[in-house]
């Protein structure tokens, strides 16, 4: 039997005050070991592919996005489908690529990919991913236009490579740029088949059955295969953490970072060296600190991470959005970026050698990308690079394309640039990176034991990545009792404006009263109100049994009459359990938007100060105005009159001193929200000014804390490689 299947043997202990878990795992063989790790190890395959597929839409590569189907594949958009994989390279090549690899000057095609929930199968040789989709699209004639839907894909193991066995995209809304975008071709839209439960987004990887197949996999091999998908965890939470301090003009934070030798390479601008340099890069986006009015978004998406042989040097290559501006000067703007990044790993801690960040475009938002291209070019003065670009990375905007982490990941050939592109960023800026001589010693049995855990906490990182995207997919569709299953038993969510409510009836009950009925499964909905939940930074507690995650709210919604929005959000520091062999959400908090559109043509520049009030009540999400008419809604104070929550909102005092559902004055973009943080720099220890060390209503309701419940609290504090 396989340790994740076995039961877990939990004491109690007093120790320093608190209640600690001792827990005692069955103990796997070296056979058990090697099937988990595969299993784990293609959890993270299956999503680096998809990852991988945007990367390679990003520049046309037709070719090397059809090698990621496997051979009996089917492509489907919509009421197209397109039968085995020759059919489907063809198929993209000729009616996205015009019959040629590559893109045309000024042509935009970045497909923005994220919010996984992938289950494993059984014997886990294939897998189901549902995935949001957003892209952003320009021919080489100036016309832009947006798209986005809901990606529902199957996987296969073929040939010992993971492959797209059925991609299934079904577009939800679209449009040319300069209208916005509307429900796709103006119908009313349907709630989309889900290939999970609320149980199954809390299994990503189900037990296996059976007994573990013959491994020629040695223990040390195991050990370094566990670290790397750790690794992996770490990485990425700091390649998230770069982006939520820049989104914060935090730039003492984002130095931090760094290693002391570290460069910062501006495409098109120049290389800014050491500390003092990443620190002269970032102040060319403005000084310290959110001004009134003052947009930086800059969202991670798609990030992808390889590493060198001895995990000292890692590889990371991702999109970066940008959502800029000024509202005071009525100043927006667009940009999409490719970040291509080499980290090291000093004293156990992973940071920032090399961050090259590449534009692809920079536009004016009351233009768009097809009609406006901002060029930057190197200051002069206390701003100028302090080395010339690199020859090696010269060249147009759109003509370059910023180094793969690795070789195809199916072909396991490098790629090549179209004819008309060139390849960048193949060569390192800083010197080589030596890896460690490691030899592991200690009794077998410990040994193995401690890999076990391990790999639970990689497979963690997997569980809370995915029920909190769950969250965000029951919510798009009012499917409360789903969104209330996916919290534990003694799970809590903060309902805006309200407060906490505790247990599945209560959170039911409450978002009952709150936004009235679910929507009927096979209703058709005018308007959708979509929930990315992105970006995750994910601490897991040493045993693998909880987890904390920050995730970023990126948030459009659509209808048939034009109305098209999107505004930026926070859940700063939501936890969660495995509880019963189920990964389940145990709090949630949000905080309210960062900034927000009051139309589409006017963008986020557009808004300006509304007259002060009290905090009001957030909107209703959209709803569908046929739909036959909702039970009475009760919002905010009238809600805790109906049905008290475990924890009023009004009882937390400062920990929700934000706009709207806090107290006091509401804040409403373009007023700049205080930001809460429930982690410690990653690299530094640096604490937030807004620190949150434990659940927001846990101070108030001690019942709430994880070790009462017999869990670890995982650590804020910078969290070194396991090996």
């Amino acid at each position: 039997m396989s340790y994740r299947t076995a039961l877990l043997s939990i004491s109690l202990a007093l120790a320093s005050g608190l209640m600690l878990p001792t827990i005692t795992l069955a103990q796997p063989s070296l056979n058990e070991l090697a099937r988990d790790v595969d299993r784990a190890e293609s959890m993270r395959a299956v999503k680096n592919l998809q990852r991988t597929y945007a990367h390679y839409s990003q520049y046309g590569l037709w070719n090397e996005m059809g090698d990621l189907f496997a051979s009996d594949a089917t492509y489907i958009f919509d009421d197209e489908t397109i039968k085995g994989q020759a059919a489907i390279t063809r198929y993209l090549a000729t009616h996205e690529g015009a019959g040629k690899q590559g893109l045309s000057p000024g042509a935009v095609h970045t497909q923005l990919i994220e919010h996984p929930v992938v289950n494993l199968s059984v014997d886990g040789e294939s897998a189901k991913g549902r995935w949001y989709g957003f892209f952003l699209l320009s021919d080489n004639a100036g016309n832009a236009s947006l798209q986005g839907g809901v990606f529902e894909n199957q996987y296969v193991r073929e040939g010992g490579k993971w492959k797209i066995g059925v991609h299934h995209f079904f577009p939800q809304y679209a449009g040319a740029y300069e209208t916005g975008w509307t429900n796709w071709k103006g119908q009313d839209l349907g709630i989309l088949p889900y290939h999970f439960t609320p149980d199954e987004s809390g299994v990503p990887i189900p037990p296996p059955v059976g007994a573990a197949p013959a491994s020629k996999a040695t223990l040390e091999q195991l050990e370094e295969r566990i670290g790397v998908m750790n690794d992996e965890s770490l990485v990425r939470n700091l390649q998230a953490a770069y982006g939520y301090y820049t989104n914060r003009r935090m730039w003492d934070d984002v130095v931090d970072l760094f290693a002391d030798n570290g460069v910062y390479e501006v495409g098109g601008v120049g290389i800014y060296s050491g500390k003092a340099g990443v620190r002269k890069a970032m102040e060319r986006q403005g000084p310290a600190g959110l001004a009134h009015g003052v947009l930086n978004d800059r969202l991670q998406f798609d990030t992808v991470v390889s590493f060198a042989p001895g995990r000292r040097e890692a590889h990371v290559r991702g999109i970066e959005m940008g959502m800029l501006g000024e509202a005071d000067q009525g100043q927006g703007f667009w940009e999409i970026n490719v970040y291509d990044n080499r980290y090291v790993k000093e004293d156990g801690l992973w940071k920032v050698r090399e961050m090259r960040v590449f534009p692809l475009f920079r536009a004016d938002y009351s233009k768009g990308w097809g009609k406006s291209r901002i060029i930057e070019t190197a200051q002069a003065g206390a701003l100028a690079p302090d080395q010339p670009l690199p020859a090696a990375d010269a060249g147009g905007q759109d003509r370059i394309i910023p180094a793969f982490v690795s070789t195809h990941p199916v072909t396991g050939k490098p790629l090549t640039a179209p004819a008309g592109m060139q390849l960048v960023a193949t060569q390192p800026l800083t010197g080589a990176i030596a890896a460690p001589a490691v030899k592991r010693t200690g009794e077998t049995a410990t040994r193995i034991k401690d890999a076990a855990r391990r790999v639970m906490m990689a497979t963690a990182y997997d569980g809370a990545e995915h029920v909190s995207d769950s969250y965000g997919f029951f919510a798009d569709d009012s499917q409360w009792d789903w969104l209330s299953e996916i919290f534990g038993k003694q799970g809590t969510k903060q309902i805006p404006f309200a407060g906490y409510y505790t247990g599945y009836p209560r959170i039911s009950k409450g978002l009952f009263l709150e936004y009235g009925d679910p929507v009927s499964l096979d209703a058709l909905k005018s308007t959708i109100a979509f929930h990315w939940r992105i970006q995750p930074y994910i601490n897991v507690a040493p045993d693998g049994r909880s987890a904390r995650v920050r995730t970023y709210l990126f948030h459009p919604n659509t209808s048939k009459t034009g109305s098209s929005t999107l505004f930026g959000a926070m859940y700063p520091d939501d936890h969660l359990i495995l509880e019963d062999g189920i990964w389940r959400l145990w709090n949630l908090s949000l905080d309210e938007p960062y900034f927000e559109m009051p139309n589409w043509k006017a963008g986020w520049a557009g808004a300006k100060d509304r007259t002060a009030t009290a905090a009001a009540p957030r909107p209703a999400p959209v709803v569908d105005p046929n739909a036959p008419p909702r039970p009475q809604r009760f919002i905010g104070a009238a809600l805790v009159n109906q049905y008290r929550p475990n924890v009023p909102i009004t009882g937390l005092g400062r920990l929700q001193e934000h706009f709207r559902g806090g107290t006091g004055e509401a804040w409403d973009w373009p007023k700049i929200l205080p930001m809460w943080w429930g982690y410690k720099n990653p690299v530094s220890g640096r604490v937030p000014e807004l620190f949150l060390p434990n659940c927001v209503p846990c101070e108030f309701a001690p019942a709430m804390n994880m070790e009462q419940h017999g869990y670890l609290l995982p650590s804020t504090d910078p969290v070194k490689s396991d090996y």
